[in-house]
């Protein structure tokens, strides 16, 4: 049902369970129906679905934030972080792509 993005029939199944855990998730299906997405869509699409690849990301930033001898300018964190990410998403060769210009 919820792979299919059907959250009010997950709402009927489980509006008559007596089990902590299952009112728990049904009081989670009832707070949260307009964020839950079409899981099955999604895959299909090859959309990922899961946060795995962004908390890897970010540890792989804390890890190179921290090298030994290296030295950080509070205010130019923000400038490497935009070259990184323009780097990622195949922007920074791009001509239109601004390199001194802070976001």
């Amino acid at each position: 049902m919820l792979w299919q993005g059907d959250v009010e029939q997950a709402i009927v199944l489980f509006a008559g369970c007596k089990f902590k855990r299952a009112i728990n998730f049904l009081a989670y299906l009832r707070n949260h129906r307009h964020r839950i997405p079409e899981y099955g869509y999604l895959q299909q699409q090859g959309i990922t679905i899961g946060s795995g690849s962004v908390e890897s990301m970010i540890k792989q930033i804390g890890r190179r934030v921290k090298i030994s001898g290296a030295q950080w300018n509070q205010n130019n964190v923000a400038q490497v972080l935009k070259h990184r990410c323009a780097y990622l998403n195949g922007y920074f060769y791009s001509p239109k792509y601004i390199y001194s210009a802070p976001n």
